[in-house]
């Protein structure tokens, strides 16, 4: 069994992501899409939750994480893969939350579309933000991840169209940039933004600081 070569150290920054198996599509349908968004949040506590289908997305915001394993600074779902910034509060904390994240997700899938085999490919990616730049950055790689879908090469040639972008990703509900921009929702409780660096202290800031990072690489 192979041996994952990156540690998760408490106060570190985590650059989760993963796809599906071959590059095949992980959400197919809004409902697909909002079963993993709760999950991001029914999953990150140290105790067990039981999350059924009858059970309404209303009723897993209820009761507030006392006993969480990570604290979540941004996430973004794409048709085929996820990409989820993160910091672990508590000792295995990363693995254990993309664990039972990955287990719950994945029952659910599979129970829903009667399938069966591999579904993602392979364990979860993570790369380590060392740095306090490569960290702000992909706040914006993360956030502005969606634009593939209406220009697939904006990550090549650069965002051609500012205005048309940022309207996109107001009306792309599967990702925390509402949260940014200060939408109130039920998923804001998703983010803890606590433990990571006060970067966008407003929607103004948060808005023109995410196009001018994504320049770092």
């Amino acid at each position: 069994m192979s041996t994952r070569k990156i540690s998760f150290l408490e106060g570190e920054f985590y650059h989760i992501y993963n796809r599906g198996n071959s590059k095949q599509k992980i959400f197919l349908d809004t409902k697909d899409y909002w079963r993993f968004i709760d999950l991001l949040y029914a999953m990150d506590r140290e105790e067990n939750f039981s999350f059924t289908d009858s059970l309404k997305s209303i009723s897993v915001y209820e009761k507030d994480n006392k006993n969480p394993l990570v604290a979540i600074g941004a996430y973004c779902l794409m048709p085929n893969h996820f990409h989820i910034l993160l910091t672990p509060l508590v000792e295995n904390g990363v693995s254990k939350f993309m664990q039972k994240l990955s287990t719950a997700y994945v029952m659910y899938f599979n129970q829903k579309y009667k399938r069966r085999g591999v579904f993602f490919q392979g364990k979860f990616q993570a790369q380590h933000a060392e740095e306090d730049r490569y960290l702000k950055y992909l706040f914006s790689y993360i956030h502005l991840n969606p634009i593939k879908l209406i220009q697939k090469d904006w990550k090549e040639v650069g965002i051609k169209n500012k205005n048309q972008a940022i309207k996109y990703l107001e009306e792309y509900e599967y990702s925390s940039f509402l949260d940014y921009t200060g939408v109130g929702r039920l998923q804001n409780k998703i983010l803890n933004t606590r433990p990571f660096p006060s970067y966008f202290p407003n929607k103004t800031s948060f808005l023109k600081e995410i196009f001018e990072w994504l320049s770092f690489k």
